[in-house]
């Protein structure tokens, strides 16, 4: 069946790379990969804000543990495999199961008393606020 989806190979290399060179870029960021999946996340920025999307289906948000320190937010869990019958017969698994962590280092300072987190739908939705040092000011022009 392979052999009639010429450009799945390709694919799992892209992924593979994109894995390689994010740790090239954060390779003085603690990171433990554990499990054998990632999570895939979105982060973007607004000026006040910064925003984590992070997909975990099928996880309890209990089983979800966020931190933030020195700049770093820390995202880390454990989705637990289904108990399985005994002779339940699988043809293919695709879900991946296991322990995950994943570290962003923010770029500007932030206020981390205001952090807020929401889980809906399997979405995990972090909102980090800007430190008003970071979120810059106009500097007025006096005239002589």
């Amino acid at each position: 069946m392979k052999t009639l989806m010429p450009g799945n190979g390709l694919t799992v290399l892209r992924n593979e790379m994109d894995r390689l060179f994010d740790r090239i870029w954060d390779a003085d960021i603690p990171e433990r990969r554990l499990g054998e999946w990632t999570p895939v996340l979105d982060f973007s920025e607004t000026k006040e804000f910064f925003f984590v999307k992070m997909e975990v289906p099928g996880m309890d948000p209990k089983e979800i543990k966020i931190s933030l320190q020195d700049h770093i937010l820390t995202i880390s869990g454990d989705r637990k495999k289904d108990v399985e019958e005994k002779d339940e017969r699988f043809y293919r698994i695709e879900r991946s199961y296991g322990v995950f962590t994943r570290s962003i280092r923010l770029p500007f300072p932030v206020d981390d008393n205001k952090v807020n987190a929401v889980f809906k739908n399997g979405v995990l939705t972090i909102a980090i606020p800007k430190a008003e040092s970071s979120k810059g000011i106009f500097v007025p022009i006096k005239t002589a």
